[in-house]
């Protein structure tokens, strides 16, 4: 069964960003999402089937939307360097844009369950195909050595990128997070291009 969409399930996923970011997954009951919602607690259960359905959904939502602005950018950028420094970017703004969902997505969501974790990492596979075009284009140009193994670069570019807002979020976003893209761009690059 599709989800209903429309303006109270976006009040529904802004709501629970909200929420489980300020109370954490496991103490943010579905009547507190309602609450933030302005929305009747019965009313969740028109548009999700539990408090993990949310969380899913939010991030479906969250990254579906992403990787698809991302893609758009991408076809109209060439230049592999400029590709990877677009998709960091991207990246980073949003998450720096919404310190809410930054929590979620870097706390939350790697504290939940193996069933639950198993359906995050499935929404991520869109994420992981960005870089892998990249990486891809990146071999067909020679810009990328032949021998590349696109698994593990695509580990390494994800895992830096992941973690350099993980300790954003750590030290309670205490400085600029969108300033880091270059350096980290010009690092992994240089960790991978063929020399």
């Amino acid at each position: 069964m599709a989800k209903k969409r429309g303006e109270k399930y976006d009040l529904i996923i802004d709501a629970a960003v909200k929420v489980i970011a300020e109370n954490g997954y496991h103490n943010s009951q579905v009547s507190k999402i309602a609450k933030e919602a302005g929305v009747a607690d019965g009313t969740i259960y028109l548009y999700f089937k539990n408090k993990e359905d949310i969380l899913i959904s939010l991030f479906e939502e969250k990254m579906g939307t992403f990787v698809e602005k991302s893609k758009e950018y991408l076809e109209k950028e060439e230049s592999i360097e400029k590709k990877l420094l677009l998709l960091i970017e991207m990246h980073l703004k949003q998450l720096e844009a919404n310190h809410h969902l930054a929590i979620v997505t870097q706390l939350e969501l790697r504290q939940s369950n193996l069933a639950l974790r198993s359906k995050i990492n499935e929404v991520l596979k869109g994420y992981l195909g960005l870089i892998d075009s990249i990486l891809v284009a990146g071999m067909e140009e020679g810009f990328f050595p032949e021998t590349l193994d696109r698994r593990i670069a695509r580990q390494v570019i994800f895992g830096s990128i992941d973690e350099v807002v993980t300790n954003w979020v750590m030290k309670d976003h205490k400085y600029k997070l969108v300033p880091l893209a270059k350096p980290l761009n010009t690092m992994l690059l240089n960790g991978l291009k063929n020399n």
